[in-house]
C-alpha cells in the first residue's frame, strides 16, 4: 500500500462488528480501510457459543428491545448465508424448583412474538413428553417434561470472514495481522499508522475512523486516539468445553442451573457435543485468555445434572475461550450485564464512532446503525442495503435450499467423497466450485494433508480468504483441528512454508 494513501472511512477491528461495518459501507460506495491486529475473528469473535438467538433468558431481565431486535435479525441472516448457518430446535428440560412452568411458557410465548412478524422459517414453541420425545432418551429419568423452542446456529468465524470477503468485493482493503499504532487529526482527516507483521510501518489517511477492537476499544482511545468517551466495557470471560457427542438427534439443550444462569449442549461437528457458556470476570489481557479448571468442573457439573452419563473433565477433548466486550450497565453479576450495544461518535472534524458492547447475532443491524450515522458527515446519501436479500458470499443458494445445493454439487463432482462434498457445501457454499476449479477427480485437488483436507482447499484459503497459518484454517476458517493430529498440523505447516510464495489476500 502507498504512503499516505486516503480512505473515506477507516475500520480499526477485524471481528464481526468491523467487518460487518465495512461491509455495509463498501457497499454504499465509500472506500473503506479494514486493519486487524491479528486474522479475522482472532479472539471474541470465533469464541461464541455460535446461536444466533435473541437470547432467552435475556427476558428476565426485561430486556425487550434486545431481544425483539435479534430475533428479527435470525432469519434475515439465516437467508443471507445458509450454508453456515441453519435453524436449530432446542429442548429445556423442567425444573420446577428452578423456574415454574408458567413463567416458562409466558416467556416462550413473548420469545415466539417478540420478532415484529419476521419469523417465517423457524416453527413456534411448545411442551414436550420428555418420556416419548427423542430428546428425553439421554437425559436423566426423572426430567420427564420440557419445552421445545427455535434458534439458529451459525459458524461465527466463517460469518466474520463473509463479511470481510463482502466487503473486498465492493472495493474495500482489508488488511490482517496489522495494528494501529497511532493515531492524529490533522486538517479534517485521521492521520493513521499502521503496523505490519513484520514491523513496518506506513501512514494512511482518513476523513472518518470506526472504532470496532471490541475488548480493546478503550485502550485504543486511551492510548492510541488519545480520546475521551463516556462510555465504559465490561470484560466477561466465557469459555466452552467439546466432547465426544453425548446423543445421536439433531436437537439441541438449553439447561437451567441452580445458580440462575443457563448452559447449552449443543450438537457440533458431526461427532461431538459443545458445552458452554461461562460468565467470569476478566481483567488480564484479551489475547492470553484460557479457560480454567474450575470453568471446566462447572460446565462437566451443569451437564451432568442432565445427562444421564456423566460428562467428565477427562472427556474434553477441546476447548476455548473469549473475553466478551460487554457494554458497564453497572449490574451485578456478569451473567447479568446487557448484551446491548452503544455506539459513540465524536462528528466532529475526522468523525470518530466506536462501538461498546454487542452480540454476534446484531452485528448487522449495528453496523447498519453506524453507517447510518457516519454516512451524512462523509456526503454519502446511499441507504442500507445489507437486509433481505443480500447474500453474503457463497450463501447466493436457490431458496437457500442447502440440501438440493449439495445434491447438485455430488450430481456435479461424483468423484467427491460424499463427506468431503457436505462440508464442502456447508463451508463455501456456491463458491464451492472456485475452489475445485477445473478438477475432474480427487487427485486433481493435490496433497491430502490431513483429514478430508486437500492442498487445493489450502490455497483457496490463502489466495482468497486471508488464511497464513494453521491455526487459522483449523480452527477459523474450518473446525478440522478436532480431526488433527501432531502429524498432520505439522504437514499443514510445512506446506504452508511451501506456499510462501503465495501471497496472502490482502485486498479486494
Amino acid at each position: 500500500m502507498a504512503a499516505n494513501e486516503r480512505y473515506d472511512l477507516l475500520v480499526v477491528g477485524g471481528g464481526i462488528n468491523g467487518a460487518g461495518i465495512a461491509r455495509d459501507a463498501a457497499g454504499r460506495g465509500l472506500s473503506v480501510l479494514l486493519c486487524e491486529q491479528d486474522d479475522l475473528a482472532g479472539h471474541t469473535s470465533s469464541a461464541s457459543t455460535k446461536l444466533i438467538h435473541g437470547g432467552l433468558r435475556y427476558l428476565e431481565q426485561r430486556a425487550f428491545r434486545l431481544v425483539g431486535k435479534a430475533l428479527a435479525e435470525r432469519e434475515v441472516l439465516l437467508r443471507a448465508a445458509p450454508h453456515i448457518s441453519w435453524p436449530l430446535r432446542f429442548v429445556l428440560p423442567h425444573q420446577p424448583h428452578l423456574r415454574p412452568a408458567w413463567m416458562i411458557r409466558l416467556g416462550l410465548f413473548l420469545y415466539d412474538h417478540l420478532d415484529f412478524g419476521k419469523r417465517k422459517l423457524l416453527p413456534g414453541s411448545h411442551a414436550v413428553d420428555l418420556r416419548t420425545h427423542p430428546a428425553g432418551g439421554p437425559l436423566q429419568p426423572e426430567l420427564v417434561r420440557g419445552f421445545v423452542y427455535s434458534d439458529g446456529w451459525v459458524q461465527d468465524a466463517r460469518l466474520v470472514v463473509l463479511n470481510a470477503l463482502a466487503a473486498a468485493e465492493h472495493g474495500a482493503s482489508v488488511l490482517t495481522r496489522t495494528r494501529c499504532v497511532g493515531a492524529r487529526r490533522v486538517d479534517g482527516l485521521w492521520r493513521v499508522r499502521l503496523c505490519g507483521a513484520d514491523g513496518g510501518e506506513h501512514e494512511v489517511e482518513a476523513r472518518a475512523l470506526v472504532n470496532a477492537a471490541g475488548p480493546w476499544v478503550a485502550r485504543l482511545l486511551d492510548e492510541v486516539l488519545h480520546a475521551p468517551h463516556a462510555r465504559a466495557l465490561r470484560l466477561v470471560k466465557g469459555s466452552h468445553i467439546v466432547v465426544p457427542k453425548c446423543f445421536d438427534h439433531p436437537y439441541a439443550y438449553i439447561f437451567q442451573n441452580p445458580d440462575q444462569r443457563i448452559v447449552f449442549a449443543i450438537p457440533y461437528e458431526r461427532d461431538y457435543t459443545l458445552i458452554g457458556t461461562t460468565d467470569v470476570e476478566y481483567a488480564g489481557d484479551p489475547r492470553a485468555v484460557a479457560i480454567d479448571d474450575d470453568e471446566i468442573r462447572y460446565l462437566c457439573q451443569a451437564a451432568s445434572r442432565y445427562f444421564r452419563q456423566p460428562v467428565l473433565p477427562a472427556d474434553v477433548v477441546w476447548c476455548y475461550s473469549g473475553v466478551r466486550p460487554l457494554l458497564n450497565d453497572d449490574r451485578g453479576a456478569p451473567a447479568e450485564v446487557t448484551r446491548d450495544y452503544q455506539l459513540e461518535l465524536d462528528a466532529g472534524p475526522a468523525p470518530l464512532l466506536s462501538v461498546f458492547g454487542g452480540k454476534l447475532t446484531t452485528y448487522r443491524k449495528l453496523a447498519e446503525e453506524a453507517v447510518d450515522r457516519l454516512a451524512p458527515l462523509l456526503g454519502c446519501s446511499a441507504g442500507a442495503w445489507t437486509g433481505a436479500g443480500a447474500p453474503l458470499p457463497g450463501g447466493d443458494i436457490a431458496d437457500a435450499d442447502v440440501e438440493r445445493f449439495l445434491a447438485g454439487l455430488r450430481t456435479a463432482h461424483p468423484w467427491l467423497p460424499p463427506e468431503l462434498a457436505a462440508r464442502l457445501a456447508r463451508t463455501y457454499g456456491t463458491r464451492t466450485a472456485r475452489l475445485l476449479g477445473t478438477a475432474t477427480r480427487l487427485a486433481e485437488l493435490g496433497e491430502c494433508l490431513g483429514a478430508d483436507l486437500y492442498a487445493a482447499e489450502v490455497d483457496y484459503l490463502v489466495a482468497e480468504e486471508w488464511a497464513c497459518s494453521a491455526e487459522d484454517i483449523l480452527w477459523r476458517r474450518t473446525k478440522l483441528g478436532l480431526r488433527f493430529d501432531a502429524a498432520a498440523v505439522t504437514r499443514l505447516e510445512r506446506y504452508l512454508g511451501v506456499q510462501a510464495e503465495l501471497p496472502a489476500r490482502r485486498c479486494g
